[in-house]
């Protein structure tokens, strides 16, 4: 694994399967706060501090609006259709940084995982850092993003649940992600894709970020009106402009949120399932001690535009003599019953200290042969990015890693 200090945010990326080492850029360089990722209700605000006139503020928006989300433009300069005053104006008081990124990991299988330090929101902050992974197949290109650092909810199997809960993050620092990744990718107008050897999407219409799931670090439903606002921001036809039937947000079961996701925010919905009865899913994700299968079911059964062209995916980790049996399928068969679903078998990905193994293929391939022969699409999802702990529930920042670390050592 090689190593190299870089303090150039545009510089090549690694190649597939090394680790890359970046400078922190962006946000310790640029103290002034930021625009990206703001909303248009805030870069109004921006603009009339800036002191344009209430008349023009609704069309200077829409410009703003579109050179940050649309072009990517991380200099005033560039906005050439608005005047000289207000780019000075705009950029004496704010800059277009992006989260500074602190190392970059490519997978020998194309996976790209970023660790990003965030800009400090307050005094008590130092930058809280978080990871957010690229998945890339020959016609899309998935961006898994974080909604908290760290989670509390403590589910057994996840290596992210080891990492104590620091902070919700803002709607500003969870659409930064995904402006840092369509940088990175040369997915913005006129940008150049990695030459790294590494797997980008291509072909007419085609984008390197195609695809958004709310997989990463934490429980999104836990920091809801900001998974809401930057979805939003993500969704806008004048700027990144994604399609909300291409994102995903993921819940382990908070179950009070869910209605209001579908009903306000109009993703599609995944569910961290993982067990068919209580007991077990007690143990696997502790959530469910608060809201038990049968209610979790009631709310999928009810979440809005529920359908065909619309069906809750569940996802399903396989745990070898765990949750892995023939019976486990009949009862996740019996359990999703009337509900439009899609099931994801996902091999188990081993982190250090994990109490589990993968459940052999034989087992895997029984049980997604009983699933598929009920009715239901049951893809075994692919093991992506094992070898730089990208793949799902292996996400845990590095310093949080390096304080274990120290711990550790102090301890011997």
């Amino acid at each position: 694994m090689n190593d190299h200090t870089l303090s150039d945010p545009h510089a090549p990326a690694a190649p597939v399967g090394a680790t890359i080492a970046l400078t922190p850029t962006g946000c310790e360089a640029a103290p002034l706060p930021s625009l990206a990722g703001l909303t248009r209700a805030q870069l109004t605000d921006v603009l009339r501090d800036a002191g344009v006139a209430e008349r023009e503020l609704r069309m200077r928006t829409t410009q703003l609006w579109h050179w940050i989300y649309h072009h990517g433009v991380t200099d005033f300069g560039r906005m050439l259709n608005m005047s000289k005053a207000i780019r000075a104006s705009l950029a004496e008081r704010n800059s277009l940084a992006r989260p500074a990124i602190v190392s970059e990991q490519v997978s020998r299988d194309g996976t790209r995982k970023w660790l990003l330090r965030m800009p400090p929101v307050d005094n008590r902050d130092k930058g809280a850092e978080v990871e957010c992974v690229y998945i890339p197949e020959s016609d899309r290109g998935t961006l898994c993003v974080s909604s908290q650092v760290g989670c509390t909810l403590n589910c057994s199997f996840c290596h992210t649940g080891t990492q104590k809960l620091v902070r919700n993050l803002t709607a500003q620092e969870i659409v930064s992600q995904v402006m840092v990744a369509r940088e990175r990718l040369g997915d913005f107008p006129g940008g150049q894709p990695p030459e790294d050897g590494g797997l980008i999407p291509s072909g007419e219409g085609v984008r390197a970020v195609s695809n958004i799931v709310f997989m990463g670090m934490g429980e999104p439903l836990y920091n809801f009106d900001n998974v809401r606002d930057a979805l939003a921001i993500m969704s806008d036809g004048e700027g990144l402009s994604l399609s909300r039937r291409r994102i995903t947000v993921s819940t382990a079961g908070v179950v009070p949120q869910i209605h209001a996701l579908g009903e306000q925010v109009g993703a599609m919905l995944a569910i961290s399932l993982h067990a068919t009865n209580d007991d077990l899913r007690n143990e696997l994700v502790p959530l469910n001690k608060k809201y038990r299968i049968a209610e979790l079911m009631d709310a999928c059964r009810a979440y809005p535009g529920l359908g065909n062209a619309r069906r809750i995916t569940f996802e399903y980790v396989m745990l070898k003599g765990v949750n892995d049996s023939p019976a486990e399928a009949r009862a996740l068969v019996r359990l999703l019953k009337g509900i439009p679903a899609k099931i994801n078998l996902i091999p188990f990905n081993p982190w250090p200290g994990a109490q589990y193994e993968c459940s052999d293929w034989d087992a895997i391939e029984k049980f997604s042969d009983i699933v598929f022969d009920a009715g239901y699409a049951s893809p075994v999802r692919t093991p992506r990015g094992r070898d730089i702990l990208a793949a799902c529930g292996q996400l845990k920042s590095e310093t949080e890693k390096l304080r274990a670390r120290a711990r550790l050592a102090l301890e011997d």
